[in-house]
């Protein structure tokens, strides 16, 4: 593996209406982690719900996961504390970031949090261009992604939903959707 000081840090986004994005944020999770960098995962909108990918990082000593979500803020009865929440998962993902102690953090699904007004995305973006160690790989994920964050990203993927066993009635399936 390259020392720390040979490697240019990406930033890549995961955004859009189709499924995928935080599993193929999960996938270069395991995929550093294969290579012995040290990873950190933040979740801004999972918090108790238990994933397949939170038990399989379990089994690895190199990745740190933290669910610190109040769940699923579409079905919200208390907006406020909400953003309060969202605000103290950004304080703390400032601090990991900046620590210097990780090759690679995931702020899995933290667009939405800029979506709804708790998080600006010309927040974050300063931010990142400010601390972000110029190794330090970084994905963020989540549908409407704000500009000012596409612009700080060096690769942003959109996914497109073509058809989603949802909409055909078809509940989420264990190993599968979570």
């Amino acid at each position: 593996m390259k020392p720390r000081e040979q490697r240019c840090g990406r930033i890549l986004v995961h955004t859009g209406e189709g499924k995928g994005k935080s599993s193929s944020a999960f996938g270069v999770v395991f995929r550093a982690a294969g290579w012995g960098m040290r990873v950190c995962v933040i979740q801004f909108i999972k918090g108790k719900w238990q994933t397949g990918e939170q038990q399989a990082a379990a089994r690895f000593s190199n990745i740190e996961w933290h669910a610190l979500g109040d769940g699923f803020t579409w079905d919200t009865k208390n907006p406020e504390q909400d953003l309060k929440t969202s605000r103290s998962i950004w304080s703390f993902s400032q601090e990991k970031i900046a620590s210097r102690d990780y090759d690679l953090v995931v702020l899995d699904e933290i667009n939405y949090c800029c979506s709804y007004g708790w998080i600006s995305g010309a927040e974050v973006a300063s931010f990142l261009r400010r601390h972000k160690p110029p190794w330090l790989h970084l994905i963020l994920t989540g549908r409407d992604v704000p500009p000012e964050i596409i612009e700080v990203a060096d690769t942003v993927t959109e996914m497109r939903c073509i058809k989603h066993a949802f909409k055909q009635g078809i509940q989420a399936e264990q190993g599968i959707e979570f």
